[in-house]
């Protein structure tokens, strides 16, 4: 029989791995992953039925963006809308300072968390927004791009967990967003605006786009690509990541 004591790096090797903590993969693996809990975490949604990593759509280039210029504590994760789920257990697992699978409130209250998305993902950021919301853990912000939701959901009604929310929309097309969100409770949630974007006034050149998006759906294919509309959400992600007192990121 091997006896381990007699293989003191082995022992310590095996022990560190079964101590380290488990958590969830963009794409529903579990890993381990052995590290403090984060500052600050920034997850986004893509919209339809896009894949988290292609690079034409701006919500994984708005995380790329941040990634490479935020502190190493900082978590940055796009999700596909339809894997809401596994980005609450994500979230959860972040939080989760000493891993014993329940979030104290000391815990909870920790949290600086910050949520993005476009079209099914816009909608998908206010059901986890509201999933957080039942687990007594607060949002920073919220932010939708042409939020469009599925039959069943209702992506209209920011809930009260959400410190600032913001919406921006285009209005043409067979797809176009939700023109207005409204605090569940005011007075603990600031709505910045329902900000318009009109892409038959001021059209915006989208690459990586199909025919069937081109011809059917431009205006909401161009809420996805147009730079302007997403630095304005970057601006706000990243006050949100270093507030500073009095001020506000810049709106058109």
């Amino acid at each position: 029989m091997l006896r381990l004591a007699a293989f003191p790096i082995l022992t310590a090797a095996l022990a560190a791995f079964v101590a380290a903590p488990l958590s969830m993969a963009a794409d529903g693996a579990v890993i381990a992953k052995p590290q403090p809990a984060p500052a600050s975490i920034v997850v986004g949604f893509v919209g339809g039925f896009v894949r988290h990593t292609n690079p034409h759509h701006g919500p994984v280039q708005l995380a790329q963006r941040i990634q490479r210029t935020v502190p190493k504590d900082t978590y940055v994760q796009v999700f596909e809308n339809r894997h809401r789920k596994t980005a609450y257990k994500t979230i959860l697992n972040l939080l989760d300072l000493n891993h014993d699978g329940v979030l104290s409130d000391e815990e909870k209250a920790r949290a600086r968390i910050i949520l993005f998305g476009h079209s099914w993902g816009a909608s998908a950021v206010v059901l986890l927004a509201r999933e957080l919301n039942r687990a007594g853990i607060p949002v920073l912000l919220t932010a939708q791009v042409d939020s469009v939701a599925k039959p069943w959901q209702d992506d209209g009604v920011i809930p009260e967990n959400v410190g600032t929310a913001v919406n921006f929309f285009q209005p043409h097309g067979l797809i176009h967003g939700r023109a207005h969100i409204t605090a569940a409770e005011p007075t603990k949630t600031q709505v910045l605006g329902n900000y318009l974007f009109d892409y038959r006034k001021e059209p915006v050149k989208c690459d990586g786009t199909s025919w069937f998006d081109r011809t059917f759906t431009p205006g909401h294919m161009q809420s996805e690509c147009d730079i302007h509309l997403w630095t304005q959400v970057e601006d706000l992600v990243r006050q949100h990541l270093q507030p500073a007192p009095g001020a506000m990121a810049a709106l058109p």
